[in-house]
């Protein structure tokens, strides 16, 4: 029995042609937007590449991009087939193509809802991407003058300020790397010299944040150096006080911006999938009406158009069956015991020895 069957009049069937003709084109449109949406994305990413590891932070936007271009090319086929499907006779130079190209599409449309909800599934590998790339970063923060890493600085300074965070986890993260570089410290202070044999690995530790760490909205002078100090400053408590520079961690700053775009774009792409699908299905329709009236031989009278022409439970045992036997026509059996399937066939009489001959008349 035939699922969601419909019977369309010849004017039901060139609405449906026209009408979906229309909405491939908006598919198209759907396509250049989720192309945009990825790129968008790519562009995002690259922009802190720096503060990045690498990893598959890009297969998000790489599956946007791939699959908006697929959709442009398909959609704007589809617009052609749905076209000429108003004219049955134009309808028999695609009769062939339209069930591969509905599987074609439908497998599309499923891309578009992986992509989708790879958008919600990327917040680990962008949290544990932004983690590495972070602290690689604030640990090359005092090597201006190493070629390669000299630009980090700024970028690490650019992004504090930008994103209102400090360090990788938060503020405290400055105090366990050498952030100062070592062109700037005064080797012939005590104080300089204590603190570098102070440290086993001989760092110049301090319990102090870059500039870029200060929040400018705090009423009071920003306090960078010795943060955990009271005595170090008046009217000073570092357990009670709020202090005056960004307690956010930039990891957890940047997952914040990079989540909520994700989000918007995955909510964009389920819409597109939506609408995909429904087109999908009216292109099923069409396809299996004109299919039934050029069978009928009437062109002008009425037919019939289904989802499926089965059951679902029957297709599925169809095409489990047909993926099965792939092959198994140009297989040859190789199992001792398995009859001769010629073994009843008769045999010419080219072997028996009463066969007359012709004779060759004398020249």
């Amino acid at each position: 029995m035939a699922v969601l069957k419909v019977k369309f009049t010849k004017t039901k069937r060139d609405k449906l042609a026209q009408i979906l003709w229309i909405l491939n084109w908006v598919s198209v449109v759907s396509g250049v937007i989720l192309f945009s949406l990825g790129l968008f994305l790519k562009i995002e990413i690259k922009k802190r590449n720096e503060v990045m590891a690498k990893g598959d932070v890009n297969s998000v936007p790489n599956m946007l991009i791939s699959v908006g271009v697929i959709a442009c090319i398909i959609n704007f086929l589809g617009g052609k087939i749905c076209y000429d499907c108003s004219d049955a006779n134009k309808f028999s130079r695609w009769k062939l193509v339209m069930l591969p190209y509905i599987v074609c599409t439908f497998c599309f449309t499923f891309c578009i809802l992986v992509g989708a909800l790879m958008c919600y599934t990327m917040r680990n590998e962008m949290e544990e991407s932004l983690y590495l790339g972070l602290r690689d970063a604030i640990k090359s923060y005092k090597d201006t003058d190493i070629p390669g890493r000299c630009f980090l600085k700024k970028t690490v300074d650019m992004l504090q300020i930008g994103f209102q965070c400090c360090g990788n986890n938060g503020f405290r993260d400055w105090f366990e790397i050498q952030w100062v570089s070592a062109r700037y410290l005064n080797m012939a202070s005590k104080e300089v010299l204590d603190r570098l044999k102070s440290n086993v690995d001989g760092k110049f530790l301090v319990d102090g944040v870059p500039f870029s760490c200060c929040n400018p909205s705090s009423p009071r002078p920003c306090i960078q150096y010795q943060l955990t100090n009271n005595s170090a400053h008046y009217n000073y408590d570092f357990l009670t006080e709020e202090l005056n520079i960004w307690v956010k961690g930039c990891r957890e700053a940047l997952l914040d911006h990079y989540t909520a775009i994700m989000r918007s774009i995955g909510i964009a792409a389920l819409l597109i999938w939506l609408f995909e699908l429904s087109v999908l299905i009216g292109v099923r329709y069409l396809q299996t009406a004109m299919k039934n009236i050029l069978l009928l031989g009437d062109l002008e009278g009425e037919s019939d158009g289904w989802l499926l022409e089965n059951s679902f439970v029957e297709t599925a045992k169809y095409n489990i069956n047909v993926i099965k036997n792939l092959g198994k026509a140009n297989q040859i059996s190789t199992v001792s015991g398995m009859n001769d399937p010629n073994i009843d066939v008769q045999n010419t009489n080219c072997g028996k020895t009463n066969v007359t001959t012709k004779s060759i008349p004398a020249a």
